[in-house]
């Protein structure tokens, strides 16, 4: 199994502390696991708030890259209505030609209504702006060139440079949360990305779905889903079920707020009804309903019961690639590095021979 760590980048939950101080601390975790043997770095994009504060992952991933030399670096995701195709494409070849083809290139459309309103921009246009840019990217990474002639988008042909100098075929990843979305990351041929929010068993309807249009558009098996999610790991049951509800919550709250899931405004905008009915069933459980789900469906606990979840996870989904945060909602940094340190050495080695 291929096993990556997910960064967050997020004072949402601390009471103290810099956000120079967040973003060393979480570059101290992502020294730690590149040493420790997992197979990627990777980081989502946000702005503007607590919540994760992570304007340009392509800007950190190249950082990475240089650093931790022997582990790929992967973007969960790039937001691309917030860009301009031609320079992501540019960005990300610069990025893949120093690295020596270790990026994993991934995706969104973004869901935070604060973010768009920040760029001047209206959700109503995302799914339209993310299905024209993504197939020019994709297409100037492994061609180097790109045009457009689409309503947002009217690209010349134009030619990358420096030119793309690796394929990118099994590297391109899309955030796939909603029935649109799949069909968007199958027709892209790329690793759906899921994150743990909800029972597994919810999931597979969308997953089931991604898999037979991956099959009717390209004609191959589709590629792993990549599988990112939130653990606590510790030798004490009882107490990584506290820390779990504590600090898991505070991610979930986090989730209520930046998002704003307890709000109504989902229902009136284009492509986005997958998101409402989440809003109507958060609104349904409450925060503490939420937050029973989520332990349901993320990794907390012993390594052992850790190992046990996931096997349960592979028997209800098949084979997948993850991503582990290690620090969100709070967690002390002594928490995360014994978290994190403790699945490198009991956990990961059990995955990497699945």
């Amino acid at each position: 199994m291929d096993v990556g760590m997910m960064m967050i980048y997020s004072s949402y939950g601390w009471e103290e502390g810099s956000d120079g101080q967040m973003w060393e601390e979480e570059l101290r975790l992502a020294e730690i696991a590149a040493d420790s043997g997992f197979d990627c770095l990777w980081s989502a994009e946000h702005h503007f708030n607590d919540y994760s504060f992570v304007p340009d992952n392509l800007q950190l991933m190249t950082h990475l890259a240089a650093k931790h030399t022997d582990t790929d670096v992967g973007t969960a995701a790039v937001i691309l209505p917030w860009h301009n195709p031609l320079r992501v494409a540019e960005n990300a070849a610069v990025l893949d030609l120093l690295s020596g083809g270790r990026l994993r290139l991934g995706f969104g459309r973004g869901l935070a209504r604060r973010e768009f309103e920040a760029f001047g921009m209206s959700m109503d246009e995302s799914r339209e702006r993310f299905d024209e840019a993504a197939p020019m990217i994709v297409d100037a990474l492994n061609t180097g060139f790109i045009e457009g002639n689409g309503k947002y988008y009217r690209q010349e042909r134009t030619e990358i440079r420096p030119r793309p100098q690796h394929s990118f075929d099994g590297r391109i990843y899309a955030v796939a949360a909603s029935d649109e979305s799949v069909i968007s990351a199958a027709k892209l041929g790329a690793h759906i990305i899921m994150f743990a929010d909800r029972p597994w068993e919810m999931r597979m309807p969308g997953i089931e779905r991604g898999r037979a249009l991956h099959r009717e558009f390209h004609g191959t098996e589709p590629p792993n889903l990549l599988l990112t999610e939130f653990a606590i790991c510790g030798t004490d049951l009882a107490q990584t079920e506290e820390e779990a509800r504590q600090y898991q919550g505070k991610f979930v709250e986090s989730n209520f707020y930046h998002y704003e899931f307890l709000g109504d405004h989902f229902k009136s905008v284009k492509g986005y009804n997958a998101y409402q009915q989440k809003a109507d069933m958060a609104r349904a459980a409450g925060l503490d309903g939420a937050v029973e789900g989520f332990m349901k469906a993320a990794s907390w606990g012993t390594p052992d019961k850790i190992l046990r979840g996931l096997e349960e996870r592979r028997a209800i989904v098949g084979d997948f690639e993850l991503n582990v945060a290690f620090r969100f909602g709070g967690i002390p940094l002594d928490i995360a590095e014994r978290s994190l340190k403790l699945f490198a050495k009991e956990v990961l080695p059990v995955l990497k021979e699945w």
